[in-house]
């Protein structure tokens, strides 16, 4: 499914108010964004309990329940679970992710609101939720016919939102301080091969990890807890943003000229931290034409600039790091034809690579 529009966790937490209470409602998005801890707090806040079904664990019998004889005749009992007497929120987890014959059992159940004789109590809810076919996820194609009876929404990470609930959320200090300088970090794409990769819940997670260990957490154990929750090159940046902070290094201060970069070989880490969030900082705040230059923009790039020549004296490779375009980002072009007459050997090392 490829939505040509997507929703953040706020605005879908809004759509749903509006759409779900009329209409099922099928949640597109990729692993660990909140699909499900996103549908539990609209149930919440309507009043609903919650009923989640995993689409991955289910039979057809699961959903039409078994055949008995009552004066005579066979009729269907459905699970209890779903049987109930009181309207409320039931979620379909993972419904691409189930059989064919499980995605034909929902039919009447999405559609009519009824499974055999049972009908869903009046102001009951049918969300589904599941992950598409491009995040490596076990999915199944859904049918067409399944597919035209709910209303379709993509969900997609958005730091604002994830960082306004994890402050409500008690999340770990230094992940909130890590996320606030790096909000890309936030969500990677799944990778083609096994290993962790950064999505809001491996986030989560970190955080209940390293809230059990406490302030006293060494480097090793910092390590192992980052690599085994997030995209590698995530992990390794984490990794010196906390050596980072338990050191005397400060990029604000580095950028007053209180302090030169760390150049001793055991804080080489920090360095490419350093460097990295220069270029993510020189991103975020140069405008990108010159015409919408004010004077504090002319005096970061100054500063930039400089520092990225000093940088350079120390490692040419962390200094064509800066400069260099990643994933179609970069610096302001304006910006790099100053650097380009300025340091026009760092520019075409680059090119040259």
């Amino acid at each position: 499914m490829n939505a040509v529009q997507t929703l953040t966790q706020k605005s879908l937490a809004e759509y749903l108010l509006h759409v779900a209470v009329v209409r099922p409602v099928f949640i597109w998005g990729p692993p660990g964004i909140g699909k499900s801890s996103i549908v539990q707090q609209f149930a919440q806040q309507v009043g609903l309990p919650c009923v989640s079904l995993l689409g991955s664990q289910l039979a057809p019998e699961d959903l039409i329940g078994v055949p008995q004889i009552v004066n005579g005749k066979s009729r269907f009992c459905p699970p209890t679970m779903i049987a109930r007497d009181d309207p409320y929120c039931l979620f379909l987890d993972e419904l691409n992710a189930c059989s064919h014959e499980v995605q034909k059992a929902f039919y009447s159940l999405i559609h009519e609101r009824r499974i055999g004789e049972y009908e869903l109590p009046s102001g009951s809810i049918v969300i589904g939720a599941g992950n598409r076919a491009q995040d490596s996820a076990i999915v199944k194609p859904m049918s067409s016919a399944l597919i035209n009876r709910m209303i379709h929404v993509q969900l997609q990470a958005s730091h604002q939102d994830w960082l306004e609930w994890a402050q409500q959320s008690e999340i770990h200090p230094i992940v909130l301080d890590y996320i606030r300088l790096r909000p890309d970090h936030l969500w990677s794409a799944s990778p083609k091969h096994e290993e962790p990769f950064s999505t809001p819940r491996s986030w989560h997670m970190l955080s209940d990890a390293l809230k059990e260990y406490g302030e006293e957490v060494s480097d090793a154990t910092l390590e192992v807890l980052a690599y085994g929750c997030l995209t590698p090159v995530h992990a390794g940046q984490f990794k010196a943003f906390v050596k980072q902070a338990r050191s005397k290094y400060r990029l604000s201060a580095i950028l007053r000229g209180e302090m030169g970069w760390p150049h001793a070989p055991e804080d080489r880490d920090v360095l490419y931290f350093l460097s990295q969030s220069l270029r993510a900082q020189l991103i975020k705040e140069l405008p990108r034409t010159r015409e919408a230059l004010a004077e504090h923009h002319r005096e970061l790039a100054h500063r930039g600039k400089g520092l990225i020549k000093s940088l350079a004296a120390i490692s040419f490779e962390l200094a064509q790091m800066v400069v260099a375009r990643q994933d179609g980002e970069g610096l302001p072009d304006w910006l790099l034809l100053e650097i380009v007459r300025d340091l026009p050997r760092l520019v075409e090392r680059k090119d040259g690579a």
